[in-house]
């Protein structure tokens, strides 16, 4: 390593190292919650600093197999967004259960730097390790409440699944490996415009890779039909855990998808458009239509989530068609989701502070009254979440179908897909405000109190949510530039 790769990788080491140090704190100094949060938030909040710094000077490391550009800051900054939000909502919902928060801290910053290693990658091969780095913290979290049989079941549902679709995944790099003669992103696609040329013809064996990872990574954002596992791990997981595993390994899946089929299969994207647009299509319709049936509010968001993911796929869909808008409008969806969704998540996790307080939709009955501020930031993030304006999730919907439209044609079905689903999301999204205004609770629930860092974290996302919603602007600037370092290969 020279001192030239150093500083390009600089914010993934200082990662790894951050994790490190959360876990060596922990063991001198046991039990002392505050100083690990602290070095936590704090790292991150330097970390954070380094990647804009790294971002201002692209470049390379390690012969090319790294590489930083306007696309992986924009994702790294995020990353490191979603685990300090992640960190903020976590320890009062652990503490009371007796669940440790330094190895919580440490999980999740190990994932981040596999979230951090996908955003650069520009070998396949790294860009393996990144996945396997950022998904197998997952596991582990999902099974962090080890107690508790439905975290159990749901850990050893995403594990056995998890395993089998990175298997998958790798044997279809394999493939394209093996066919190219190359590992290396930019040279796979340089392979790859010959066959689009028609030079040179697809094979059987590169088709068969193509479609292998075309199933892995609809696994790992977990589109339909390969969504299965969602519903019990996030049901089952501690709710901080559910809240990042909807948001932070589907952003990297994401990554993931954007590095390998925009920038190494972006030549045979005639090839996969049509199976991202089904996948689009069938992801959004199904994840609303059971959605609709949930009683349990973490269910229900196991399922919204889902949809969410079809909505993503419309922008990856109108990008393949030619709109450059199609993939700044799935960038700015995924940044929204994340926010507006962890928050939803935090609130879910506020009313658990008190063990034994479940999920169901009972739960929240009379909450706008018992407590009129958290029941408000619920109604703010659960109208984003339905794309009601002036919120992030409406300019984030908006974004993507109106990518959609603009390439016309069979788009434009898949833009009115979009719509109607949006529609039909809004009475699950509904019914939760109707239960916390217009619903008696049973009883008289105690009160709960609600820490620093929780509100903290609620404040922040609340903010965001309106921000991004009424002043788009100024975030579109990252957007449209992340955007344009990848997606130049199309046009």
């Amino acid at each position: 390593m020279t001192w030239s790769d150093l500083s390009v990788v600089a914010p993934l080491v200082a990662a790894i190292g951050l994790a490190a140090l959360v876990l060596v704190a922990d063991l001198a100094v046991p039990g002392r919650r505050a100083l690990v949060l602290a070095i936590a938030l704090l790292g991150l909040g330097g970390i954070a600093a380094l990647v804009a710094w790294t971002g201002q000077t692209p470049g390379t490391a390690f012969g090319g197999t790294y590489r930083v550009d306007d696309l992986t800051t924009f994702l790294q900054l995020v990353f490191v967004g979603i685990i300090a939000l992640t960190l903020l909502f976590g320890p009062d919902y652990l503490e009371p259960r007796g669940l440790p928060v330094a190895e919580f801290a440490t999980i999740l910053l190990f994932a981040m730097s596999g979230a951090m290693l996908v955003s650069a990658a520009a070998d396949l091969l790294v860009l393996f390790l990144g996945l396997e780095l950022m998904v197998i913290p997952g596991y582990l979290l999902a099974g962090y409440h080890k107690h508790d049989a439905l975290s159990a079941e749901g850990a050893v549902k995403y594990f056995l699944l998890g395993s089998f679709s990175s298997a998958i995944f790798l044997f279809g790099l394999a493939f394209v490996w093996g066919l190219s003669g190359t590992t290396r992103i930019d040279g796979v696609a340089d392979v790859l415009a010959g066959i689009a040329a028609g030079r040179t013809i697809l094979s059987p064996g590169l088709a068969m890779g193509l479609a292998l990872l075309t199933t892995g990574v609809a696994f790992k954002v977990a589109a339909v039909p390969f969504h299965y596992w969602t519903p019990d791990a996030y049901q089952g997981s501690p709710t901080p855990v559910t809240g990042y595993l909807s948001v932070g390994p589907k952003v990297g899946a994401f990554a993931v998808i954007m590095r390998l089929f925009v920038e190494a299969l972006g030549p045979l994207r005639e090839e996969w458009v049509i199976v991202f647009f089904v996948l689009a299509a069938v992801t959004m319709t199904l994840g609303n239509l059971v959605a609709l049936t949930q009683d349990n509010v973490k269910r229900m968001l196991a399922y919204s989530s889902i949809a969410h993911t079809g909505y993503m796929l419309v922008g990856l869909t109108a990008y393949a068609e030619g709109q450059i808008q199609g993939l700044e409008g799935l960038l700015f969806y995924g940044a929204a989701y994340a926010v507006m969704n962890l928050g939803a998540f935090a609130v879910i996790g506020a009313l658990q502070r008190r063990p034994g307080v479940t999920s169901r939709l009972e739960t929240f009955a009379g909450l706008g009254r018992r407590e009129p501020l958290l029941g408000a930031l619920m109604v703010l993030f659960l109208l984003s979440l339905t794309g009601i304006p002036p919120t992030a999730g409406f300019f984030a919907k908006a974004y993507v179908i109106i990518a959609a439209v603009q390439g016309g044609g069979w788009l434009t079905v898949l833009a009115v897909i979009a719509v109607l689903n949006a529609a039909a999301a809004a009475f699950y999204y509904l019914r939760v405000i109707v239960y916390m205004y217009m619903r008696e609770p049973q009883g008289e629930p105690a009160p709960v109190g609600h820490g620093g860092l929780m509100r903290t974290g609620l404040a922040v996302t609340a903010i965001l949510t309106i921000l991004l919603g009424l002043f788009p602007q100024p975030f579109l600037a990252s957007v449209t530039s992340a955007a344009a370092a990848i997606g130049t290969a199309l046009h």
